[in-house]
């Protein structure tokens, strides 16, 4: 696990407010050595800091406007299965391990009602899944976000 600095906190404020910036402009802007900024670049790709660029795209942008969250509880000697097999349902943008009544949250998009009802069914027909229980997202009061977090740790020592 990678423990970010106050000076890594500000690169990636910094990259929040640009993000095509050049390591040039960043260590312009931020006042550090240009090679600063380059190792801090070349290690965050080591360590794999940034998330992909797939996580920026909208659903909604790709024709998915409906996000419904399911919650399933599913068969514990199968659960390596069955996240292999969310994970090739296109629909599935997410499944998070739960403590709890429910062992997986699982985020699906859909096209419309019609839709989201067939990626239902499609989530609930992996072996291992014994129940489900959906909610409809009906709007996203707090996207997620870290820009608070970096935002304190670029004010702590």
């Amino acid at each position: 696990m990678t423990k970010l600095d106050r000076t890594d906190a500000r690169m990636l404020l910094a990259m929040c407010d640009a993000p095509r910036a050049t390591g040039v402009q960043l260590a312009a802007t931020l006042g550090l050595a240009r090679n600063t900024v380059q190792a801090r670049l070349a290690r965050w790709d080591q360590e794999k800091v940034l998330a992909p660029i797939d996580r920026c795209v909208a659903p909604r942008d790709l024709g998915y406007p409906l996000k419904a969250f399911i919650t399933a509880v599913v068969d514990q000697h199968r659960l390596d299965d069955v996240i292999a097999a969310l994970a090739t349902i296109a629909q599935v943008t997410q499944v998070t391990g739960l403590s709890g009544a429910a062992d997986l949250l699982i985020g699906v998009v859909a096209t419309d009602a019609d839709d989201l009802y067939r990626v239902a069914g499609l989530v609930l027909a992996v072996p291992g899944v014994e129940r489900t229980t959906m909610s409809v997202a009906m709007h996203e009061v707090v996207a997620y976000r870290t820009r608070p977090l970096l935002e304190e740790r670029a004010r702590k020592p």
